[in-house]
Formats: structure tokens, C-alpha cells, sequence
């Protein structure tokens, strides 16, 4: 057969395995198989026929990815949640790591705000917390242990219940990015004003020190994690602001989607701090000091590591392998 023929013969169903390679939808793997061991016996007889033709080459590049299709519909399944953190998080949270930034940056300044404000007015953390909460407190420090309001309940109970809120404020600090990003920045402040405002109150009343180890103990991962999902929501809310050369529509819909990925990549982390919170930290006056900073340092290390460190190290070895594969 002439070489023009062949081509002629079989252009439209190449070009539906082109469209087959291309697309995202999963397909039937039996399809898929047919396709390629049609495409493989196409190959044969071009390698045959027309060995220094385009055809062959194209032909078998075709067949090349193809083959990778097939081998990534076959292992997908079983390989989509673990990669889903091993390599997806990390690249977007590399691509998008300003955002991290820009949340690392408002978390510090509204913190900040919170010290000073306590600082220059002694009533500023009762308008914040409620007066109840300030004078159980109060009662709490009289009685050696400043952090015993995060101990009460059981511990089950409190696990439920403080990783059901921290759920709730991560996944609104999301959605209300929805708003330009100003409804995670106002998640953000009312938070971080909290925070810093009561922790000048435990300094003033000289049990900095004992707060530290007994809140940053579940804290650690649960502020973090706030902030890598204050991020989310700024990535969902810049996406309407600037679509770029996208339409706003299309330029949304892929913010949504990564803001999405990322605040569910927090959900372990959250889950975590509040396993802490209902059973190690009620232990946190009577642990040796050295245990608190170990388990302190500990999930500070690994969430850092995971959100800050690890990314560049996906990215490098993407990269790497990229620039090995080009011809």
C-alpha cells in the first residue's frame, strides 16, 4: 500500500486517538487497550513499509502516549490520594506561594495589633473574648494552671468539638474569599487580634510561659493551618479581581478549584491539633517542659516543612525531570 493511502486510510482514527490522549476524562481501560494494540499493529507496518517516513515517527510517539495514558488511568485510582499530597499539594503550593506569603504577613501585622491593643487598654481582650471567659481565666492562673479553660469536657468530647470549630473557621475563611478576599482577611483579623490580645494578657499576668507550653502545644498546627487556608481563600478571591487574560468565569472556576485543594490539604493538620487539644494538652502542667517544646517544635517543624520547605523540593525535582526528558 502506498504510503499516501495508509495515511489516508487510517488519519481519522489516529486523530481520535490523538483526542483520546488529550482529553481529561477517564476511559473505559478495555477502550483504551484496543485503541493501543490497534495503534502498535499501525506502527509495525509502517516500521515495515515506511521506516524513515514522518509517519513512523509519529506513529510511535503516539504510541508512547498512549501507552503513558494507559498507565496512568491503571494506577491512578490507587495512587490519587497519596499523590494527591505527596506531589499535587506541594506544586501549588509552590505555584501559588505569595499568597502564603501575603497570609504569613497579615497574620503577624493583625497578631501585633492584638498586643498593642491590649497593651495600651486593659479592657481591650474582654470586648474581644467576653467577660466570662476573661474572669474564668483569671480564676484558672489563681489556681496554677492559666490554661485549664482548654481542658474541661472530656476528651473525646473536646476533640469533637474544637476540631468541628476549627473546621468551620477554615472553611469560612475559604468561602468568604469569595468577597475579593476582604471576608479572609476579616477571618484573619478576628483571629489573630484573639491570639495576640490574649497572649499579652497571660504576659501581664506573668504566666507567659506556662500559655506557651500548654496552647502552642495544639496550636502550632491549628494557626498554621488557619493561615495556609486564609491563603485559599485569598487565591479564590484575587481570581475574580484579576482574571487576567482568562475570562473572570474560567479565571474563578481555576481559583476555586486550587483554593479547594489547598484548604482540604489542611484537614489532616486540623484534625491533629485537635486530637491534641482533647488529650495531650490537659497534661501540659504536669508534662516535663522539655516534652512541651519537643511536641511544640515538633508539628511546628512538620506543617513548615510540608507547606514551606517541601514545595521547592517537588518543584526542583519536576523540573529536573523535565530537563531530562526533552529531546
Amino acid at each position: 500500500m502506498r504510503e499516501v493511502a495508509f495515511i489516508k486510510q487510517n488519519k481519522e482514527k489516529w486523530l481520535s486517538f490523538e483526542k483520546t490522549i488529550t482529553t481529561n476524562k477517564t476511559k473505559d481501560p478495555d477502550a483504551l487497550a484496543t485503541q493501543y494494540i490497534q495503534l502498535i499493529n499501525d506502527l509495525s507496518y509502517a516500521q515495515t513499509y515506511y521506516p524513515k517516513s514522518k509517519i513512523t515517527v509519529y506513529l510511535n510517539q503516539l504510541a508512547v502516549k498512549l501507552y503513558n495514558k494507559i498507565y496512568k488511568n491503571k494506577t491512578e485510582d490507587t495512587h490519587r490520594i497519596f499523590s494527591f499530597w505527596k506531589t499535587e499539594v506541594p506544586i501549588l503550593t509552590y505555584n501559588y506561594r505569595n499568597y502564603i506569603y501575603i497570609a504569613f504577613a497579615l497574620f503577624t501585622i493583625f497578631t501585633f495589633i492584638g498586643v498593642i491593643s491590649a497593651a495600651n487598654n486593659a479592657e481591650f481582650l474582654r470586648t474581644i473574648v467576653g467577660d466570662s471567659y476573661v474572669n474564668q481565666t483569671l480564676e484558672n492562673i489563681e489556681n496554677g494552671d492559666p490554661v485549664a479553660i482548654y481542658k474541661s469536657g472530656s476528651n473525646w468530647g473536646s476533640f469533637i468539638g474544637i476540631t468541628y470549630n476549627n473546621l468551620r473557621v477554615g472553611i469560612m475563611a475559604f468561602v468568604l474569599g469569595i468577597f475579593g478576599g476582604l471576608g479572609t482577611v476579616w477571618v484573619l483579623f478576628k483571629n489573630c487580634i484573639m491570639l495576640g490580645s490574649f497572649q499579652y494578657f497571660f504576659h501581664e499576668k506573668d504566666v507567659l510561659w506556662e500559655s506557651i507550653r500548654g496552647i502552642w502545644i495544639h496550636g502550632a498546627m491549628e494557626i498554621f493551618a488557619i493561615i495556609i487556608e486564609a491563603a485559599a481563600g485569598l487565591i479564590l478571591g484575587t481570581s475574580l479581581l484579576f482574571p487576567g487574560t482568562h475570562s473572570r468565569y474560567a479565571a474563578f472556576k481555576k481559583g476555586a478549584k486550587v483554593g479547594v485543594k489547598i484548604l482540604i490539604s489542611t484537614f489532616p493538620f486540623t484534625f491533629f491539633a485537635g486530637f491534641l487539644e482533647g488529650f495531650i494538652t490537659r497534661y501540659s502542667n504536669i508534662m516535663p517542659n522539655l516534652l512541651s517544646v519537643i511536641i511544640i517544635l515538633g508539628t511546628l517543624g512538620f506543617i513548615s516543612y510540608y507547606y514551606l520547605i517541601y514545595p521547592f523540593k517537588v518543584h526542583r525535582l519536576q523540573t529536573e525531570k523535565a530537563i531530562a526528558f526533552q529531546p
